[in-house]
């Protein structure tokens, strides 16, 4: 794939899950949470499903390790992470929500120092801490009058202990979502399966949105509860197909061509993205703030990923990997 096309490909996939934000905030306006979510994933399960059927032999895990790593991916990657993030919209602009998301690689990082043992190299607490407190500007704690003041009033304002008021709670509900998924890619990956990746992820699909069905009825959600129209039925069409099925679909193909390092950026464009959409749609804009969190969770990232970024920056050649 040549440059142009992987420029394009990177900001269409970004676009699509940056869209996905908005597409859960409208979402919500119709259906319970958990619902909501384990329709979206039923749905994309059986897409990508079909797709491994038709273009696979290997369209379902047959050994004992196959199995679990669908398993762990279905619950961190896709039910765990998605109930939260889901929960967590409901109180929460789904551009603040993209850019606690975009923490994941940082805690990816994080997580592979602790659970794997992994090297933590002389410096990378810096990064940690970048991400972190990006993170924490986002909740901004305790600042309940931000408007008309400017952001140094607003930053001398913010008050640690109140992280559990407000919308802080919604803040830490998202970023629990994303330590699910980055807790869920850090055990998957010891282990060699064998299986192509869009046979994990159908099966990873369906086990989560099984167990996001099953949560949302012992919470006390019911079908009964979907307020049917055609702007619900819309976006949960739209979340199932376009951000659930072909966006990863993408994600797999721009993986082999770049490698992970550098496909993480993507996570770095989906705020950006959502955004834009979430002014476009809905007629919402991040605050200044909010920025300055967003781009510190960035530094961060660029800082415990430095060795790859400076070789993608300068050096200009890609690392082609096997998805």
């Amino acid at each position: 794939m040549n440059r142009t096309l992987l420029a394009g490909a990177f900001l269409l996939l970004g676009t699509l899950w940056g869209s996905s934000f908005v597409a859960i905030d409208v979402g919500l306006e119709w259906f319970p949470p958990l619902t909501y979510a384990g329709l979206r994933y039923l749905l994309a399960g059986v897409v990508v499903l079909g797709y491994a059927l038709f273009t696979t032999a290997d369209w379902r895990p047959t050994s004992r390790r196959g199995w679990l790593v669908v398993g762990i991916a279905g619950t961190f990657l896709i039910g765990g992470h998605h109930a939260l993030l889901y929960i967590g919209q409901l109180s929460v602009q789904p551009a603040v929500a993209a850019v606690i998301v975009s923490l994941i690689p940082v805690l990816t990082a994080l997580f592979g120092v602790s659970l794997l043992g992994k090297q933590l190299q002389v410096g990378d607490t810096v990064g940690f801490l970048l991400g972190f407190l990006g993170v924490f500007l986002v909740a901004q704690p305790g600042v309940t009058e931000r408007a008309g003041a400017d952001i140094f009033t607003r930053a001398s304002a913010l008050d640690p202990f109140a992280l559990l008021a407000g919308d802080g709670v919604g803040v830490l509900t998202v970023f629990v979502a994303a330590a699910s998924f980055a807790i869920g890619a850090v055990l998957t990956e010891p282990f060699e399966t064998g299986l192509p990746a869009r046979t994990i992820q159908a099966w990873a699909m369906l086990i989560g949105a099984t167990e996001l069905l099953i949560a949302g009825l012992l919470s006390g959600e019911s079908i009964a509860a979907i307020q049917w129209s055609q702007t619900g039925i819309g976006a949960l069409v739209y979340l199932g197909l376009i951000p659930g099925a072909v966006a990863f679909l993408l994600y797999f193909t721009l993986l082999g061509e770049l490698g992970s390092a550098q496909i993480n950026l993507i996570s770095y464009l989906e705020p950006i993205m959502a955004t834009v959409l979430s002014w476009l749609i809905l007629d919402e804009l991040i605050d200044p703030l909010t920025g300055v969190g967003f781009v510190l969770v960035l530094a961060g990232f660029v800082w415990l990923q430095r060795a790859s970024v400076s070789a993608l920056v300068f050096e200009h050649k890609p690392t082609t990997r096997s998805p």
